[in-house]
């Protein structure tokens, strides 16, 4: 199976499955003498852990990392870093019912198609558990990131219908964990919470919206042609399950401006150079132009849901599906630092390209 692989300079291969024995990923590329905070590691797969909140998944996972290398005396090494997180609570028997059955939108009729078999137990590699891998690795990327002063912040923008039109320049995003829901508003927040139960209540799920802003990024990330920036975030983001759109800057919106709107203006701010708006989302020419670098990601309500489902088996035999097991309601609350995960997994991938990051 291919495409375990993400970046370049900096580049993580993930492995493992949902009800396997464990999850984990290497990371290739950290620069040596990076000081690593481990706490700060297992904070942001908190962050994403199930069990968190009465609007999640309720398997209970306490999601503990477990060092295997590259790490000495607090600091990289340079050489290629290891990090293990054990299942814990893993009911494979909720799935047997499926064994040969396929779940409608799920990855299981395409896996079994393109392998000729599939682990059925939570979806195998096709399950959003895989990403509690690259939180962990996102979480260094992070800390390489804070050493060139780059800060990234994603919020729940919409669930349903429900969408937060504030800017992210009017947020303040200090208070995005203040709620389960993540939403930085917190007015917002309770109409989004109360949204989730009732649509759980009713044994369905719902989508929703991430939004996320890069600040004090340098001018020059990104290349031409096919390596631009916005186009690495773009594969970065819908390569998380789930996600079925992105945009960034001024998105679809834009269509409906004139260039005289649109266009952003450049300007001296004493010996720098900004734009007076900021529709191109920080990136021109796919390259970053040092303004805020801002886009949101569409996620698709979860495919499993409580009521029968018409679908076939492995024979082409029509069945009924029903879904169990433990699932979530709304992937967006979770979602949050995967989206971060990810943003900062390509810049520092960027930034090691430029080589823009030293330790001493």
């Amino acid at each position: 199976m291919a495409g375990n692989t993400f970046g370049q300079a900096f580049r993580i291969t993930t492995f493992g499955e949902s009800h396997g024995r464990a999850l984990g990923v290497t990371i290739d590329g950290c620069p040596a003498g990076l000081p690593i905070d481990e706490d700060f590691i297992q904070a942001e797969l908190a962050r994403r852990r199930p069990g968190q909140s009465k609007i999640v998944t309720q398997r209970k996972e306490a999601d503990r990392v477990d060092i295997l290398s590259g790490i000495f005396e607090g600091h990289s090494t340079g050489t290629p870093i290891a990090m293990v997180i054990f299942n814990a609570d893993a009911r494979s028997k909720d799935y047997s019912h499926i064994a040969d059955k396929f779940r409608p939108s799920h990855a299981d009729f395409t896996y079994q198609q393109k392998y000729g078999r599939r682990d059925y137990r939570g979806g195998g590699r096709s399950s959003a558990r895989e990403t509690a891998a690259r939180v962990a690795a996102g979480a260094i990327a992070k800390l390489l990131l804070r050493r060139a002063g780059l800060s990234i912040a994603a919020y729940v923008s919409q669930v349903g219908e429900l969408a937060l039109n504030t800017p992210p320049t009017a947020l303040d995003l200090s208070q995005v964990e203040a709620t389960p829901v993540r939403c930085p508003d917190p007015q917002m927040a309770e109409r989004m919470i109360e949204l989730i139960q009732r649509v759980r209540k009713a044994g369905d799920t719902i989508g929703g919206v991430v939004s996320a802003v890069v600040k004090h990024c340098p001018v020059g990330l990104g290349d031409p042609v096919f390596d631009k920036l916005h186009a690495d975030l773009a594969k970065a983001m819908l390569s998380i399950n789930a996600c079925k759109g992105f945009e960034y800057g001024s998105g679809f919106a834009g269509v409906a401006m004139r260039g005289s709107e649109h266009n952003d203006l450049f300007y001296d701010a004493d010996g720098q150079v900004k734009t007076r708006s900021n529709h191109s989302g920080g990136i021109q020419g796919g390259i970053a132009n040092g303004m805020d670098i801002y886009f949101r990601c569409a996620f698709k309500p979860v495919a499993t849901i409580v009521a029968g489902q018409e679908s076939v088996n492995e024979v082409g035999e029509k069945v009924e599906v029903t879904g169990k097991g433990r699932h979530d309601p709304c992937v967006v609350p979770r979602a949050v630092p995967i989206v971060e995960a990810m943003t900062a997994l390509v810049l520092a991938d960027h930034l090691l390209r430029q080589r823009m990051v030293q330790m001493a």
